[in-house]
Parts: structure tokens; sequence; C-alpha cells
């Protein structure tokens, strides 16, 4: 993984020490909150319903177990004792006093973090696969390149003060697990020949008005990708709206000009780019870059582990948990990990600082000395022996994050929603629970199969509930809450955006209108090989819609 520079050190330490001296003036009175607000925003702290909120950046969602224990001696120490992972690979905190907050981050600076543009009108965390640099199926690593886009994002001086915020993600896979055509600025690596470039997708996004990102370039070639983004943003940050937030993203830009047009002028501005302009990025530098992301040597092991399959015949429960938490790994004889945070009846994506720590002592004992999160709110341990699986089990299996659910029902994704944020329009976690009890027996999980479940407690979709197989969005309707239902999204290479169903439901009715649902898909698959959103896509909506809304 990337290693802090000089420069880097030196960059972060100069703003811990400013933001310190900006709620020193807070604190005092010095500095109102108009003031303040879009300070603290640039370094990740929100004002939410019950206290503020830190946003820490795990660029590319990659951790060293150093790393981890910090983020855990951070929720012991000044927090309630946990953090929350995201959907943008970062982590937040909900309970940190302010006065606290210059000490946590020159904590975070201690490890080579900081919280430097995970909020504001910015370009945010670059995110990219969970299993990036160990999957069997991407051409080359992405990673090197999210550290690029990260170097040359942070501080530019032109996209200090965009539109509105702005997001890019980065995929090398045929599968797309970093959902990148729901984000401003969807990357491909693809290669022709001896040349390795990127398939450019713009214009994506979820929010009041979901889009799916247009092809604006099938092939950029690798040493041009910064000098291309440059001149995606300043089309966007010449013509984009600041007068109404509602229509300031790139992907209102892309509707209003026509894929066409906004293409044209990318390509145009990508042209004019004078010698002196061009950023002209070294292969010497590329490499320099890549080198950070070297595979481990991973030592030569049988592809078969007698170790693993014996526990796999003697532990049901290891054996649940290795059928569905595993990824294949490009090493023979090795594995990925998935580290679920979706306990039946617990909080989507939050994992306490005794959890953290145990994450971080498997990555160092066993794992390389690597952690990812993942945009679904997991943990990843992306490169696992299998000899060594039955000892991670037993130990994950005791810090209670055993839970052999990835991919299925329960593993979905839930916002704050309302008992946290001051957006929010409806309660999320209340809601994702009682429909975790609902599907809580893992065989009828099992049965159920492969199914994204979404839910997001405002019109904002921090949920992502527009491509959830399933999606979910709380809304207000006169001080009461309601849940409208969607069908038919994903977030994959098919990437679609949801149909709403009909009016919402109330939160009492959710979990039992959804069971009705998938008992319905259960009686009408062709087979238990036909996950639900293949069942959905060849009969339509109608039989799920009437099952939705029949009477109990």
């Amino acid at each position: 993984m990337y290693r802090y520079d000089e420069f880097d050190e030196q960059i972060v330490r100069e703003r811990v020490a400013q933001f310190g001296g900006q709620v020193a003036r807070r604190l005092s009175g010095e500095l109102l909150e108009d003031e303040f607000k879009p300070l603290r925003l640039q370094n990740g702290v929100y004002l939410q319903m019950h206290s503020y909120m830190l946003r820490i950046a795990i660029p590319y969602g990659q951790l060293s177990p150093r790393q981890m224990r910090q983020l855990a001696r951070i929720a012991r120490d000044f927090d309630k004792g946990y953090g929350h992972f995201t959907t943008r690979q970062n982590i937040q905190f909900h309970w940190i006093a302010l006065k606290d907050v210059p000490e946590v981050l020159g904590l975070l600076a201690d490890v080579e973090m900081h919280a430097i543009q995970t909020s504001g009108n910015c370009i945010r965390n670059t995110t990219s696969d969970h299993f990036a640099g160990a999957a069997q199926d991407e051409i080359k690593d992405p990673r090197p390149w999210c550290e690029i886009i990260r170097q040359w994002s942070t501080f530019h001086p032109e996209f200090a003060f965009l539109p509105r915020k702005f997001k890019i993600a980065v995929t090398a896979a045929e599968t797309d697990r970093a959902a990148i055509r729901v984000h401003d600025i969807g990357l491909h690596m693809r290669q022709r020949g001896d040349t390795v470039g990127f398939e450019v997708h713009v214009g994506g996004g979820q929010g009041r008005t979901p889009v799916i990102a247009s092809l604006v370039n099938e092939f950029v070639p690798e040493d041009r990708l910064l000098d291309y983004l440059e001149a995606i943003m300043r089309v966007y940050n010449l013509h984009g709206r600041r007068d109404n937030k509602y229509k300031a993203r790139i992907k209102i830009l892309v509707t209003e000009l026509g894929e066409e047009e906004f293409t044209r002028q990318v390509e145009a501005e990508f042209a004019s780019q004078k010698p002196h302009e061009k950023i002209d990025l070294p292969r010497e530098e590329i490499d320099r870059i890549h080198a950070y992301f070297a595979r481990p040597d991973f030592p030569a092991r049988p592809e078969v582990s007698d170790a693993f399959e014996a526990a796999r015949e003697s532990d049901a429960g290891f054996a649940r948990w290795v059928k569905n938490n595993l990824h294949p790994h490009v090493a023979p004889g090795y594995t990925s990990v998935t580290i679920s945070l979706k306990p039946v009846g617990g909080t989507t994506g939050d994992a306490t600082a005794a959890q953290m720590e145990t994450v971080a002592d498997l990555a160092e004992t066993y794992g390389f000395g690597d952690v990812r999160v993942t945009h679904t709110q997991n943990l990843i341990l992306p490169h696992v022996a299998l000899d060594d699986l039955p000892a991670i089990y037993a130990a994950l299996v005791a810090a209670g994050i055993a839970t052999p659910n990835e991919g299925l029902i329960t593993d979905m994704i839930v916002c704050p929603g309302l008992d946290f944020c001051t957006l929010a329009n409806a309660r999320s976690i209340p809601v994702g629970q009682a429909v975790q009890q609902v599907f809580a027996d893992p065989d009828y999980q099992e049965d159920i199969g492969r199914l994204h479940l979404n839910i997001s407690g405002c019109i904002n979709a921090c949920g992502h509930h527009h491509i959830g197989h399933i999606g979910i969005l709380g809304v207000d309707k006169k001080g009461e809450e309601f849940y409208q239902i969607s069908f038919g999204g994903r977030a994959d290479e098919k990437a679609a955006i949801g149909d709403i169903t009909g009016p919402g439901l109330k939160s009492e009715e959710v979990p039992g209108a959804l069971k009705r649902v998938i008992d319905t898909y259960r009686s009408l698959r062709t087979s238990k090989d036909e996950i639900f959103i293949d069942t959905l896509t060849r009969l339509g909506h109608d039989p799920f819609k009437e099952a939705l809304y029949a009477a109990d």
C-alpha cells in the first residue's frame, strides 16, 4: 500500500494545525457557526442530530493493521466505542466532541490518515474494487491509479470549490464491484495490445435524480488519463449550476447538454490543452506509484488444503461461512474473506473498537497486513491462505463478526437515517433490523440466494436504494414516516435504476410485504440458480407488485 512521503506528511500536519486554530476560534465564539461551517466541512466534520460527526478518508478502502488499531483507539477514547464504515469506503464517528477533533486528526496523521476532502464541494475519496490486487478477473490492479487520482485531486486549486461534491470510482475487472456507472466519473481499465487505458463513464449518480453514467470515451491511454479527467472537470466547473444545488451535479449537466454535446466539449477541451498545461505523467512516476502496490510474495501452497477441508467437513457453521463469505484469489491455495458487518439485529456497517482490533490482528497474522472496506459496508481480508481459515473463523466468531451472509438478503446497505442524520426524513436502521429478523433463518437466506436490498432514509440515497435489487426509501408524509419500495436496481456491469412500485408503506408493514415478495419469487423462479433479479427481469414487476400490496 501507499506510504506517505515528506510532502504528504507536511501537508497533513499543516492542515491539522490550521484546523486546530479554527476549532479554538469557534469554541471561543470568535467564529460563528455560519463562518465555521465551510472550514469544518473541508476537514470532514458535520453537525448531525446529536453531535458533530467526523468522516475519515480511507483511500480506495485500504487500511493497514496499524491504521485499523488507531481507528479502534479513536472509537474507544473519543466516541462511544464504535465506528461506522460507509458506502464511500470511509469510516465515520458519530459522537465526536468538537474540542477533541484536532487531537483525533493528529492521531490520524500519526498513521498516515486524514479527513481532508471527505465532505464539501470537492473531489471526494476515490473508490475501487475491494478485491483489487487479489481478484482473478482483473486485467491490472486499479489501486495505483486511485492513488494517482488522489494525489492529483487533493488541493487541486481549480477544483476546490466545485458546483457540488464529485465522486470517482475505478475498476479493472469485468464484473463491476465498484458501482462505477453511478459515479460522477467511472473508470474501467481496459487493455489494447500492450497499451493500458480507461473506458470513461461520466454523469452517473443517485439522489433525487438517479442516472446511469454515459460512456464518453472507450479508451483513454493511461498516460493521458489525468489530462482527460482535467478536461471533464473544466467543462463541469464552467457550466455546472451553482445557483441551485439540486441541479448542480455533473449528471444534470450531461443530461441537459446531451451526451453527444457534452462529449464534444470534453474532447475539445482535451485537444486544446497547451503543452505547458498538460500533466504529461512520466512513465517513471506511473511505475513508482505502481511499485507501492506490488502483490505480496505468496508462499507456494497446494490448491487443496487438508486443514480447510477437515474443518468444513466437521463444522457446519464454518462450512456455511466459507460457502458465502469467500472469493476466488489469483494465487493457488489462497482466498479473499468477507467480514460481514451485518449481524441480524445489528446496525449495518458498525464495528466496535474490539472488533477493529481483531481484524487488525488477523490481517497482521494471516493477511499480509492488508484490510479493505467495501462500498457495501463490510470488511475484507484480501489475501488469506486456505490453511488459516479455521483459525480466522474462530477469531471472528469470538469477536461477533462471523455472520455468513455476504450477498444475501440480510447483507443490506443501510444509511444512518433519522437516528443520526439531520437530512433524513425517516429512520433506516430500525426498518433494516426488522427486515433482517424476518429473514434471519440462515437456511431461508441461502434458499433465497443472492439479493441486494438497500435502504435510504431520504432522497439523497446514501443507502443506495436506487441500485438495490429491492430498494427502500423513507419519506415523510405530513409528519409520518412511509417507505417506498422499488424493484430492479443493480450496481454491477448491468447497472440499472430501480422502479418505484407504488404508494409507500408504513414501517410496520414493510417486513411482511417483503416476505410476500420473496416467497412469490421462490414460487416463480425456474430453479434455485435463478436469482431474484433474473426472475424479475424475466417476468416483469407485476407479480411482485401484486404480492407487495396484497393483504396479510
